[in-house]
């Protein structure tokens, strides 16, 4: 039955004035190949890698390393500090409302739960800072229903783009909390759900609980559950609703730096991608975001080999070719352990069906034990 469902499963059918515009507007062809393009991409890489490879993951590096893909994408012409400009604009906003606003809260981590509420009041609520006499009014983040996964504008995804708009998705808006957090030297964990990247916090008073930010929320776990589409073994497993380490959320960098490697480039002989994915497992032989990369790219790369030889049979292929018989069992492996590991696709418009649930339904998701509210 596994490998039935296999089979089905794989062959079923202000940053804005400063960065020029044409960052923005990114074809929905593929981008001309060239030696310079894909040469950015293994500097990225290399980056990333290096920050992976240190004994303990260095402050703002999560930062760094999203810097690197989304810089790649746009042909090296991101400067770092046309990027960071904007987040040191919102980190001194954050600082003004941490020191203005006062919470009921008298536990010892009180300091670091006075920053979580500044970072998503700034992120969420309308917000006028006096800064040197100019009164500035900062709008919240909302979310982005436009090609929510970005399948025809990756740029979708950045928090470049979260930064230009004030429109940002489920990827660029967790990312851009992760970052102001470590910024202010807090601790912010991503966590991951199907097609989904939230905030886990811990809290002397109340424990880990969940900030989300596409609706400006503190969901409680049944939400993140009522879609149907989080298998429990996925739970037991650590694949969803855990918190990643930090090396894990510079791992999935990789992953989205290969995602837009493919973007611009197209899957080609799989190097690159299968490199990004590999390094990836190496920090969590489990991490599911990695396992879903390599084994997509076996795909295209067995499904490209049988669209050149003019097949339409996968077995045809499997009995020529060794070497693709040997493509096609490893990818059947890699299937198989994320069916196993609890993995369920869940489709784009169920998905913004669920993200609307919480919307509609914010008083019955709602955790009523928060300390940042």
């Amino acid at each position: 039955m596994v490998v039935k469902f296999v089979l089905q499963l794989v062959f079923k059918n202000t940053i804005a004035l400063a960065i020029p515009l044409l960052l923005f507007c990114h074809t929905k062809s593929l981008a001309q190949v060239g030696s310079a393009g894909e040469l950015n991409y293994h500097r990225a890489f290399s980056q990333i890698d290096s920050l992976l490879s240190l004994s303990s993951t260095p402050p703002k590096a999560f930062k760094k390393a999203v810097y690197e893909v989304e810089n790649a994408f746009y042909n090296n012409e991101l400067p770092f500090e046309i990027f960071d400009a904007d987040i040191q604009r919102l980190v001194s906003f954050i600082d003004i409302v941490r020191q203005s606003d006062s919470i009921s809260y008298t536990h010892r981590d009180k300091s670091s739960i006075e920053s979580y509420a500044a970072i998503f009041k700034v992120m969420t609520d309308s917000n006028y800072f006096d800064i040197e006499n100019t009164l500035y009014l900062h709008e919240p983040f909302s979310y982005d229903f436009d090609d929510v996964f970005g399948q025809e504008d990756w740029s979708q995804m950045f928090v470049t783009k979260l930064l230009a708009t004030n429109k940002g998705n489920c990827h660029s808006l967790p990312y851009l909390y992760k970052i102001l957090a470590e910024e202010l030297g807090e601790k912010a964990h991503l966590a991951l759900a199907p097609n989904h990247i939230y905030i886990k916090h811990h809290s002397k008073k109340t424990g880990w609980y969940n900030t989300e930010l596409t609706s400006g929320s503190f969901p409680i776990d049944a939400w993140l559950m009522a879609s149907g589409y989080i298998h429990l073994d996925a739970i037991r497993n650590g694949v969803y609703m855990d918190t990643l380490s930090q090396k894990e959320s510079l791992a999935l960098t990789l992953v989205d730096l290969a995602k837009g490697y493919e973007r611009k480039f197209g899957v080609q002989d799989g190097a690159f991608m299968l490199k990004a994915a590999n390094r990836a497992l190496e920090v969590n032989p489990d991490f599911i975001n990695a396992l879903l990369l390599k084994a997509e790219t076996q795909k295209k790369l067995f499904e490209n080999e049988m669209l050149l030889r003019g097949m339409k049979n996968p077995n045809d292929l499997i009995e020529q070719s060794e070497e693709y018989r040997n493509l096609f069992l490893e990818m059947q492996n890699f299937y198989v352990k994320i069916h196993k590991l609890g993995y369920r696709q869940m489709p784009e418009e169920m998905y913004v069906d669920w993200l609307m649930s919480l919307e509609k339904e914010k008083e019955r998701y709602k955790n009523k034990a928060i300390p940042v509210e």
